[in-house]
């Protein structure tokens, strides 16, 4: 296999260049052009045959112009006889669309991974994915990755001896545990139920968190509404202090400011899995890369190293991609 070749769609064109500056190697351009009847045109702007290609593409607003892009780029690659191409997703945003909870409702994160495939897909890199059963819609191998190495060592700095994660529903009391045990530290969670998307009802916490400094960890946030809820209740208990943590920060209608406006909220953390303008002046934003975390496993699957030792590995530094 040839040398690793990357292509950036729009989506996210800042973290892409981060990536390849780990890896050493360009980002090659990417043209797309749109006809008058709104169709769009991809061109892959450098040599594909027989080389493994990454395409980097967050499935991020505008959800459906970056997804047809990507499913063109995917065709490009193909076309251009490519040896392998993988999709490197840091953002799935179809994943919420899991489960058929109403009827003749879709399953929209079962028909993307399937267009993902057809298009050209050889193999799917992403991070953080909203359920465990989204991972089993993809008929081509799948790297889950995940961001809580980089938060846990963004809260170290902190005093934990009196810490507790708390997940804000049960769904994501897995990931808040391994969290927790990564810190060393104990876990809570709060009983949710959906009534729709932007009303959500917390009955109670289970576990202790009364005088409490409490790190609430959930994997994306979009218009913050379950945290806004779970504040109540963390309230009422008396906590010492909140911090908020998630890895994908979409922050839509405004969700940052009011969680910002929370006076009890000291900090809210995310990655760059979704593209995010610089914080203002005295935001309690803090946002951090996982730029090494992705381009360390896309050298692994170029290589043909292990992904699952990454999570055990210290954090990713400066790092070249190596020719097949």
């Amino acid at each position: 296999m040839r040398d690793i070749t990357v292509f950036s769609g729009s989506a996210h064109p800042e973290l892409a260049a981060e990536i390849c500056s780990y890896l050493e190697t360009p980002l090659h351009p990417v043209r797309v052009k749109r006809f008058a009847n709104d169709c769009l045109e991809v061109q892959l702007q450098a040599n594909c045959r027989e080389r493994d290609v990454f395409l980097i593409q967050p499935l991020v607003p505008p959800v459906q112009e970056n997804l047809v892009e990507l499913l063109l780029m995917l065709d490009a690659a193909r076309g251009a006889s490519a040896a392998r191409t993988t999709v490197v997703m840091p953002h799935y945003a179809y994943a919420r669309s899991d489960k058929k909870d109403a009827p003749r409702i879709s399953i929209g994160g079962r028909l993307v991974a399937d267009l993902l495939v057809a298009a050209g897909a050889s193999r799917v890199l992403t991070m953080t994915l909203h359920s465990p059963q989204v991972h089993g819609f993809f008929s081509v191998p799948v790297d889950h990755l995940h961001a809580r190495r980089e938060l846990a060592a963004h809260f170290r700095q902190y005093d934990l001896s009196n810490t507790v994660i708390v997940s804000p529903d049960l769904g994501n009391a897995k990931e808040a545990a391994a969290f927790a045990r990564l810190l060393g530290v104990d876990v809570a969670m709060g009983a949710k139920q959906r009534l729709s998307d932007d009303r959500v009802i917390i009955s109670s916490i289970i576990g202790d968190v009364a005088g409490k400094d409490v790190i609430v960890l959930d994997d994306e946030i979009a218009k913050g509404t379950t945290v806004i809820e779970l504040l109540d209740r963390l309230r009422e208990r008396k906590v010492n202090s909140v911090r908020v943590a998630c890895t994908h920060g979409l922050f839509t209608d405004g969700a940052i400011d009011r969680l910002g406006d929370q006076p009890d909220v000291e900090e809210i953390v995310c990655t760059n899995t979704v593209p995010f303008p610089n914080p203002k002046p005295g935001s309690k934003l803090r946002i951090l890369s996982i730029a090494p975390a992705l381009a360390e496993a896309m050298r692994r699957i170029h290589d043909g190293e292990s992904v699952s030792t990454l999570f055990d590995a210290p954090p990713a530094g400066r790092l070249r991609a190596s020719g097949g």
